[in-house]
């Protein structure tokens, strides 16, 4: 090959490169959608500060970068941006008012089948219906977005903040969400993260269903219905989240199999903890503090490993009715009133969390009045005193004499 021929090949080979680096430009009074129509593929628009009126559909893949925080508005129309093309990145642009139509699951960026790779960062996406659906794409980066709903609509009108159906590998990081019906809705998705998102004013923070092999670590959940609601899944690792003032449960587990929930702070919620239909996962390492009750265990949930938590100042810490004991182990229990006269650090009796008293609270809520009457105080008592009138309960074999968490009292001082 003559030295000629090479250069001529190189030339060409740097020409293509750049056509496919080309930025094209659009100011406030231009056309969006034209510039992505005349856009190549690898191309940047770059949209720089003004209000406009499009709905856009992305069929190549290109960069759409928002200079000074431009505002594209749907006028409360269908999606106002779909994603139909993979690897489309969209950055820095405020995304407004799609329509409301549920059937149409109208969004303020729909990212659509196959569309895999699609970025979406630094965004604002305000009064859409949903924030953004996301369906049968794969390894999507949803980062640093700001998602409000349309506030105004009662909850079962909104859409989600974001919808995941049938992916794999997206990464959820550092999105601020609020009113929207459920803050982040997950179904039939797999190996994904979620995580440092912040949730709040939405009916579930999570609402998760049909899905394996995912991470929620360091998430903010609170004054929501209930804050992670974790279901029908297994082999989830559920970590260092902080799920607080949900006015249902921090975190309910259902049906869930083979997943570990650990060091998370669950304060001043209704239930802590609502565990129902859940085997073979391990609970370590968190700390419940304030809630009405600490853990709700119902419906079969056994052969779960429940050690090292902190339950801290609920009013009531365990509710459990079924036909036998649960063994838990190892855990801090504010209310235990044991010793330890060897100085392990560990209680020298079982720590028993309910009795007949609290059973029969349960059943008839109208004898807490009496809760420090004589009467009731003598049957707590007798019921202590004779096996026969035992009920079964949550017994922690060796109880921890102090907690783990040096912070629980900033909690406790937040949820009285």
């Amino acid at each position: 090959m003559s030295k000629y021929r090479l250069a001529a090949i190189l030339v060409a080979t740097l020409s293509m490169r750049a056509v496919a680096a080309a930025t094209l430009a659009v100011h406030s009074g231009e056309r969006i959608g034209a510039a992505i129509e005349a856009a190549r593929p690898g191309d940047t628009v770059a949209v720089y500060s003004g209000h406009y009126d499009e709905n856009l559909r992305i069929e190549k893949a290109l960069t759409l970068v928002g200079i000074g925080k431009p505002m594209i508005d749907g006028r409360n129309r269908g999606d106002v941006i779909r994603v139909a093309a993979q690897g489309v990145r969209i950055s820095g642009i405020a995304v407004v008012n799609s329509g409301a139509d549920l059937t149409a699951q109208n969004a303020g960026i729909y990212v659509q089948p196959g569309s895999d790779g699609a970025q979406i960062d630094h965004c604002e996406l305000v009064y859409n219906l949903f924030g953004l659906w996301i369906e049968k794409s794969n390894n999507v980066r949803v980062r640093d977005n700001v998602i409000v709903g349309k506030r105004d609509f009662i909850s079962p009108n909104r859409g989600n903040g974001i919808e995941l159906y049938n992916t794999k590998g997206a990464q959820i990081v550092g999105n601020q969400i609020s009113y929207s019906r459920d803050g982040i809705y997950v179904d039939v998705s797999y190996h994904a993260l979620f995580k440092g998102n912040t949730i709040h004013n939405v009916r579930y923070g999570t609402h998760y269903m049909n899905s394996y092999y995912n991470v929620w670590d360091g998430n903010e959940v609170f004054h929501n219905r209930g804050g992670l609601a974790i279901m029908e899944s297994r082999n989830q690792i559920v970590k260092n989240n902080r799920v607080w003032g949900n006015s249902d449960h921090g975190i309910m587990l259902r049906t869930l199999q083979d997943s570990v929930i650990e060091n998370n702070v669950v304060a001043g919620n209704q239930r802590g903890f609502f565990v129902y239909d859940a085997e073979y996962n391990t609970i370590r390492g968190n700390l419940v503090v304030g809630n009405k009750v600490g853990v709700h265990l119902w419906g079969g949930s056994v052969d779960n490993t429940v050690t090292g938590n902190d339950f801290v100042q609920n009013r009531e810490q365990i509710r459990y009715v079924a036909a036998k004991d649960v063994a838990w182990t190892g855990n801090y229990w504010s209310n235990y009133y044991g010793w330890d006269k060897r100085g392990r650090g560990v209680g020298d009796i079982p720590y028993t969390a309910s009795d007949l008293v609290d059973r029969l609270t349960w059943r008839v809520p109208a004898v807490k009045i009496l809760m420090n009457s004589p009467a009731v105080q003598s049957l707590r008592l007798i019921a202590q005193q004779f096996p026969l009138m035992t009920v079964p309960s949550v017994v922690d074999a060796a109880p921890l004499m102090r907690p783990s968490h040096a912070a629980w009292s900033k909690w406790m001082e937040k949820h009285p």
